[in-house]
């Protein structure tokens, strides 16, 4: 007797089956597809009817979000004044699994008539879409994860992963990065992780300044009642070395009773890693990995110090 488990496991084997046999109907038809849309000067406006518009809204805003400016029309609003949301410079993407849906093929007309190009996507490249539209993806499924082979399962989620594919592919061909992709989610936790700089969230009050000549049981005090785990040496207004609590804890070890004759510059980094104010804290994270360091310097690029941004502070 299968078990709640097991239906779950042959639905997903069954959805993945029919996603990797997409592979297998890429032709012209979706390069020729991606070249209108990459071209297109306007908006691609998406639609679909039913559980194929709810695919296609998804893959509308997945579009909008990767650098494609898009947006879903239901077909139905269409005979109510929404059609003149569209303009010549527009491209259409309609979904729909037979592509015989009759909401649909009555919204074709209108989209014709205006010489707005078509791009098709369905299981049936027969079908009435297929046959007037510029382009016809074939988003074909051998059977639906249902049991009964009725509700949308399997064609829905392979609906889906061709919009994908289309999105990524755009992205691409549009060189779109990080830092696009944070334009447009300025809201987000990722937006705000490439948009925020060291000077967003660096400490710049009370910074525990020390001069080279100070011994070390003084440093000591001045590291830890700045509260940062380090001391900034400077000079002529300049950073010239860095000490933190390791390096003390380290120069202990070594120099035992000696430790209190040594002083800040006989154990600072006379290099530590500094960065300009407007650097990104994506920059800052990587340098931070790369370097193996808990804390960067805020400087200009004459050394000025304006403040510390350390580990923490990237955690937005």
């Amino acid at each position: 007797m299968n078990t709640v488990r097991d239906y779950a496991i042959q639905c997903i084997k069954e959805e993945a089956h029919a996603t990797l046999a997409l592979i297998d109907q890429l032709d012209e038809n979706f390069d020729k597809a991606v070249g209108l849309m990459f071209h297109c000067k306007g908006k691609v406006i998406v639609t679909g009817v039913g559980k194929s518009g709810n695919i296609g809204a998804k893959i509308a805003a997945t579009l909008s979000s990767t650098g494609t400016p898009a947006f879903f029309v239901n077909p139905l609003d269409v005979f109510h004044g929404d059609l003149g949301v569209m303009t010549k410079d527009d491209v259409v993407l309609a979904l729909s699994n037979s592509g015989q849906t009759d909401e649909l093929l009555r919204f074709i007309p209108m989209v014709l008539h205006n010489n707005i190009p078509i791009i098709g996507m369905s299981a049936n490249p027969q079908s009435l879409l297929a046959k007037y539209s510029t382009a016809h993806i074939k988003v074909w499924v051998e059977k639906e994860a249902c049991p009964l082979n009725l509700a949308p399962t399997s064609s829905t989620t392979a609906a889906l992963v061709m919009g994908d594919a289309l999105a990524i592919v755009l992205m691409e061909m549009r060189k779109f990065r990080p830092k696009d992709f944070a334009q447009f989610h300025p809201g987000g936790e990722l937006g705000k992780r490439l948009l925020t700089t060291a000077q967003d969230v660096m400490r710049s009050d009370d910074l525990p300044i020390i001069p080279k000549e100070m011994h070390l049981g003084e440093a000591i005090i001045h590291v830890s009642n700045g509260k940062l785990g380090l001391g900034v040496s400077v000079e002529n207004d300049k950073v010239i070395g860095l000490i933190t609590d390791g390096d003390i804890r380290r120069a202990m070890e070594k120099w035992q009773a000696k430790f209190f004759d040594k002083t800040v510059e006989d154990i600072m980094t006379r290099k530590p890693k500094m960065v300009l104010p407007n650097t990104k804290i994506t920059e800052i994270q990587r340098i931070m990995h790369q370097h193996k360091v808990h804390t960067v310097l805020v400087c200009d690029k004459e050394g000025h110090l304006f403040g510390v941004v350390d580990h923490y502070s990237c955690m937005i």
